[in-house]
């Protein structure tokens, strides 16, 4: 395999497409040399496959708002591989939702679901639709409309969407609601469902529960635990959330939270009712944290800032793509900052993670860190599938249990000669195999 080759290739035939170049690349970087060690792969073309979505469905939707006035959005679901099990990965209703973004999502989803161990493959999707300020009626349409196009294409063991970013618990509705219409039938094609209708407990915190797990294993490592560490978090959407309350239970303190607008900083700690005003905070779909800073004393808000110039133990970004670059990096390190655990998609700059590399930082991938959203979807798929439910301690112990595998195989796979532990690669390393593996032994389709 040659890397610059296949991405200069890559590039030709998906022009402008920065995120899903930027996503492919750290991947063949990782397993060029695995891959050279196995001619079998070459041999099957297994990169050129992989590299390649099985299909990509593009779709308008028209919608009605309350007065009456036609919008049109566009529409996407990516299947891009099903070797090891149904496409799973989320939608995503945001204006800044494209072609490049949900093709880096769902080529990233891959690695992610295979890390996990369950029988899933990578899909991802959304819309260009913004829930930001629409009336609950015109969300209900809305999602109608998109399931309409949707629903012929997925199915319990083809193609299982979630949540994302812009979807949570009352998008799912809708759109269950319109699938179980159109299919007649009563099935777990989505996860993040309500506990009336087939969800599973703890599935809107475990993204940011399975972070901060992952985070407690890169410290045993060097024979640190959460307890007293300051930690900085960006967002306050769910991630955050199951972040901040999994931080707090391990003992240690949250002290940022971050929107669009800025950053909050609280010396005392989010915790207890400070991290129930978030929940309500995401309710207003204003996507704003400085009323936090005018709702308790001890908080500060910074606007236009983002949280990584503070002095903290552990960073955790949870909120979006590439929102840490370098010079936060430089920041953190600066600072002192011992560990960084990805709780959202690819936040972190290819520049941003040579500086945690650089310094000898520890430092995960989202695709590693952050699988613990899909772990326990995956979770929710298996009660469906036996018609039962799992207390949340059973969900939050197989949760657990799943993270520190994924964390046991990065070790494996990523450990250098020196002892320094690169979990980006030894997560795309023990993610690739799985599928690349299950695509030779399937033969060409």
């Amino acid at each position: 395999m040659n890397v610059d080759l296949i991405m200069n290739e890559l590039v030709k035939k998906n022009p402008g497409e920065i995120e899903f170049h930027q996503a492919v690349h750290e991947v063949l970087e990782s397993i060029e040399e695995i891959y050279n060690e196995n001619p079998q792969f070459e041999s099957s073309k297994i990169i050129e496959r992989l590299i390649e979505p099985d299909r990509v469905l593009t779709f308008k939707v028209p919608w009605a708002d309350d007065q009456g006035r036609i919008h049109v959005n566009r529409g996407f679901r990516i299947q891009f591989n099903n070797a090891i099990g149904p496409y799973k990965g989320g939608l995503r209703f945001h204006p800044s939702v494209n072609l490049s973004i949900l093709k880096f999502l769902g080529f990233e989803q891959i690695f992610k679901n295979s890390l996990t161990s369950l029988p899933m493959g990578g899909a991802k999707g959304g819309s260009d639709f913004d829930p930001k300020g629409k009336s609950n009626a015109e969300i209900m349409r809305f999602c109608q409309s998109f399931m309409l196009e949707l629903w012929n294409i997925i199915g319990p063991n083809t193609d299982v969407p979630a949540g994302d970013i812009g979807v949570g618990g009352r998008e799912i509705g809708y759109l269950y609601g319109a699938y179980r219409k159109l299919a007649r039938e009563n099935t777990g094609v989505l996860t993040g469902k309500g506990l009336n209708w087939g969800g599973s407990l703890i599935r809107p915190e475990a993204t940011g529960f399975g972070c901060v797990y992952f985070a407690k294993e890169m410290l045993a490592t060097k024979g640190e635990d959460l307890k007293g560490k300051k930690v900085a978090i960006s967002g306050f959407g769910n991630v955050a959330w199951g972040a901040a309350l999994k931080v707090t239970e391990l003992g240690g303190k949250v002290v940022t939270l971050s929107g669009p607008d800025g950053y909050v900083y609280d010396s005392e700690g989010i915790s207890g009712e400070k991290i129930d005003y978030m929940l309500e905070l995401r309710a207003t779909n204003e996507d704003i944290v400085a009323p936090y800073a005018l709702e308790f004393e001890s908080g500060e808000f910074f606007q236009g800032k983002r949280p990584w110039e503070v002095d903290v133990d552990i960073a955790l970004p949870c909120a979006t793509q590439n929102e840490l670059e370098k010079e936060d990096a430089e920041a953190l390190v600066k600072n002192g900052c011992m560990c960084v655990c990805e709780g959202a998609n690819m936040p972190c700059t290819p520049e941003a993670i040579e500086v945690f590399q650089g310094s000898g930082l520890l430092y995960a991938p989202g695709k590693a860190a952050n699988a613990g959203g899909v772990a326990t979807s995956g979770l929710e798929m298996a009660q469906n599938s036996m018609k039962i439910n799992w207390s949340r301690a059973e969900v939050d112990d197989r949760l657990h249990h799943i993270m520190t595998n994924i964390h046991q195989n990065c070790v494996e796979h990523g450990t250098d000669e020196d002892g320094y532990i690169d979990y980006v690669k030894g997560a795309n390393i023990a993610g690739f195999l799985k599928v690349a593996n299950s695509m030779v032994d399937q033969g060409l389709f």
